[in-house]
């Protein structure tokens, strides 16, 4: 069961790389709450398009999943994003066609073989300093 739930979270990461949201019903239940640092996603199309709007604005977006923990019903993953600037959304503004990389580490509950939850941290001061948006 393990071995299986760590596939499940890579495939997740994977799914946003490939941009194929309309997959992500394969991975994630319904009911999926998104505990983002800001704020919390109620469903898997609130986070539809919440990754909609971060797809637009990082249209070359790419996530690669460094390392993967599991145990019982929950799975850890430390990954890095990286993108170019080349779309607008309200948290960053206008493109800046500036690249940015960015690490992060996200839980995912899983039950029944879908991911019914996740808790997200990443380092967004350092993407807004990427784009010259914030001092270093």
């Amino acid at each position: 069961m393990l071995e299986e739930n760590k596939v499940l979270a890579q495939r997740s990461w994977e799914l946003v790389s490939q941009q194929n949201l309309d997959a992500l019903e394969t991975v994630y239940a319904a009911d999926l709450v998104l505990h983002e640092p800001d704020e919390d996603l109620q469903s898997i199309e609130e986070a539809r398009q919440y990754l909609s709007g971060y797809l637009a604005a990082f249209p070359d977006m790419n996530f690669t999943v460094e390392d993967v923990i599991a145990e019982g019903d929950q799975v850890v993953t430390r990954w890095t994003m990286r993108g170019t600037h080349r779309g607008e959304i309200e948290e960053f503004g206008p493109p800046t066609g500036k690249q940015v990389e960015l690490e992060g580490i996200t839980i995912h509950r899983i039950e029944d073989g879908k991911i019914v939850e996740e808790w997200e941290r990443y380092d967004n001061l350092g993407v807004m300093q990427q784009l010259g948006l914030a001092p270093q």
